[in-house]
């Protein structure tokens, strides 16, 4: 699975937002529950931030003190909206800003309700979640780095070398019509994670270490610090203006995106996505300019619009 962890680098890197698909078994869950480990720790801002959303949840462990490691929560898909957003009469945080400044894992992500997902989209937008009340509205700090995973179908089987798929086509596009264009909308990479073979699985080697992949990615990281001193920290969270002041391209790479655009019909959105992956692929590989293999490897991580969502979206 080196091409899912590299693209999960990619991710925390850059704090792109992530979708993996693949069949059960294929690994997907225990990928998100290693990406801790690669994320460089709170700095003091972040942990003072996280320390008061854990403290007016009343989760701070006995004796207090600071919260040092990122968040990684993993709600079940039988979540209420309640417990994502947080109580209304009694507010408190949910899911969503507990999971401020680190991980939200949703596994089987069609399988939440559908108003759970929507709740998503502003959080996923400006990293604030607001809780409306008789009285007036609670405001909650949101910025977290969504990581969900899904299987290919219902009986999660197509394309499974092992068992056959037993969905309908009429099964298959209707469970992914649960995932709605505005959230699809805001997840920067979509990677398959197929089922590794016997043989692949006895004959790989140990995978690079945490330490030297979490060193590379608070190299990038500090990149991304010094080239954006208006209020954010990431490449994922560029819009249109900072693509165009941070994303500047030679003409030999212009020249490949205008083939790329043709070639998959990419809209403006995917184009801005395709833009921001490669800005961090060309600081994980210490490079100021974008190169023509950024934008090749980071196109490789938007290929799932065309294969699963491109009819109902273009």
């Amino acid at each position: 699975q080196e091409s899912a962890k590299r693209a999960l680098e990619i991710a925390a890197c850059g704090f792109h937002n992530v979708i993996m698909v693949g069949p059960p078994g294929s690994g997907k869950t225990m990928l998100a529950q290693r990406l801790p480990t690669i994320l460089p720790p709170l700095t003091e801002e972040e942990a003072l931030e996280v320390t008061k959303i854990y403290s007016s949840a009343g989760l701070l462990p006995k004796g207090g003190g600071i919260v040092e490691e990122r968040p990684f929560r993993a709600p079940h898909h039988s979540i209420s909206l309640a417990g994502m957003v947080g109580g209304t009469s009694n507010p408190r945080p949910g899911e969503i800003s507990l999971a401020h400044n680190g991980i939200l894992f949703l596994d089987e992500f069609p399988e939440f309700r559908r108003d759970v997902l929507e709740a998503l989209r502003q959080p996923m937008e400006d990293g604030t979640l607001v809780i409306s009340r008789a009285h007036g509205s609670i405001r909650f700090p949101a910025r977290f780095m969504l990581v969900a995973s899904m299987n290919p179908c219902p009986c999660g089987y197509l394309g499974d070398t092992r068992k056959a798929c037993t969905c309908s086509p009429y099964q298959i596009e209707r469970y992914f019509s649960k995932i709605s264009g505005p959230i699809l909308d805001r997840i920067d990479i979509q990677i398959e994670v197929p089922r590794l073979e016997t043989d692949t699985l006895i004959k790989s080697n140990p995978g690079e270490r945490s330490e030297s992949i979490r060193e590379r990615i608070k190299k990038a990281r500090e990149f991304q610090a010094y080239r954006f001193k208006e209020g954010f920290r990431f490449n994922g969270l560029m819009g249109p203006n900072e693509l165009k002041k941070y994303c500047k391209l030679t003409p030999s790479v212009q020249s490949l995106l205008r083939e790329i655009v043709d070639k998959f019909h990419l809209s403006a959105r995917s184009y801005d996505k395709l833009l921001k992956l490669a800005r961090t692929i060309a600081d994980l590989g210490e490079s100021e300019l974008i190169r023509e293999e950024d934008i090749l490897e980071a196109i490789q991580y938007r290929v799932l619009d065309r294969k699963y969502w491109e009819k109902r979206f273009s």
